[in-house]
Parts: structure tokens; sequence; C-alpha cells
């Protein structure tokens, strides 16, 4: 009875359990092909600069994570996701962060920042992160602007990406 009690919490909140964070059930680690089955409109090639960090994207033009419209790019190295971004209307911050909870759990820090500018108006921009070991993901949202991004990666992508050598 106990095992069949952790397997349901296991079940219940992937997050915590270390299930990873995912977009339409393709996580961090997952093959190409995963990501084409989740996402049958998407347009793999190879990247166009050279990286450590990934030698391959997917982009998809019109997903739905959510219930929030967007575009969504992955970035695989090896045949393995290493990064995604989702990139959506500002407008949806409050609908994802809701999904986002659920499904990651509560963020680790989550901030509103304004900003003063001398002779504009003000400047309000949100952020949201979650970390897991090696993996992170990182919502920045300026309310002023029409787009928002949500960028999911694995270990130092975010400093290898567009490294020039």
């Amino acid at each position: 009875m106990r095992k069949a009690s952790i397997a349901a919490l296991l079940l219940a909140f992937p997050a915590a359990a270390g299930a990873g964070y995912e977009a339409n059930g393709v996580a961090l680690g997952a093959s190409e092909r995963d990501v084409r089955l989740a996402f049958p409109s998407a347009y793999c090639k190879p990247l166009e600069w050279e990286s450590r960090a990934a030698d391959r994207r997917c982009d998809d033009a019109r997903v739905s994570f959510g219930g929030v419209e967007g575009r969504i790019t992955f970035y695989l190295r090896k045949d393995a996701v290493q990064a995604f971004d989702l990139r959506f209307d500002t407008k949806d911050v409050k609908r994802l962060m809701e999904v986002l909870r659920k499904t990651y759990g509560a963020p680790a820090a989550e901030t509103k920042d304004s900003f003063e500018r001398r002779g504009k108006d003000g400047k309000e921009i949100y952020r949201a992160r979650w970390e897991q070991g090696k993996d992170r993901a990182v919502l920045v949202a300026p309310m002023e602007t029409k787009r928002a991004q949500l960028s999911v990666s694995r270990g130092n992508f975010d400093e290898e990406i567009y490294r020039v050598r």
C-alpha cells in the first residue's frame, strides 16, 4: 500500500520527482524524434553557427503550452534536447505562471522590478526562476512589450550557445 501511494505522489508532482522541465511532454534530454512526435510541424535543421551547447535546432511557429499560444525552439546536441525557448504574448503571463506552478512547482525566485527612466514612463519586468540540479527555467516578461519568454536549459547552455570561439 505504501509503495502505491508513493508512486501516485511521484506521478502527481513530476517536477518534485525529478522528471525535469518539459514542454508538451518533451523534456530536457529528449531526442529529436520526441520533438517531432510532439510537434509534427517543427522544422529541424543544423545550427547556423558552431557551438558547444547545440548542433541542431527545431522550430515550431504555432504551439500551445498550457493553453498559451506561442512559438518554440528546441536546441539539441548529440540528439538530446539541451534547451528550449517559448516566446509568447505578455498578456498570457498570469495564465502561463499558473501552468508552470502546477508542472514545475513553486519558483525558487519571483520578482517584479520597476525601473524609472528620465523623461519616460517607468519600465516593469516580471521574472520567475526554477532550478533543479543542473537544469533551470527562467520566465522574463517586460510588461510594456508584447513578447515574453520562457527559457529552459541544462548546464551552462546559456553561456555556451552564442560564445565565439
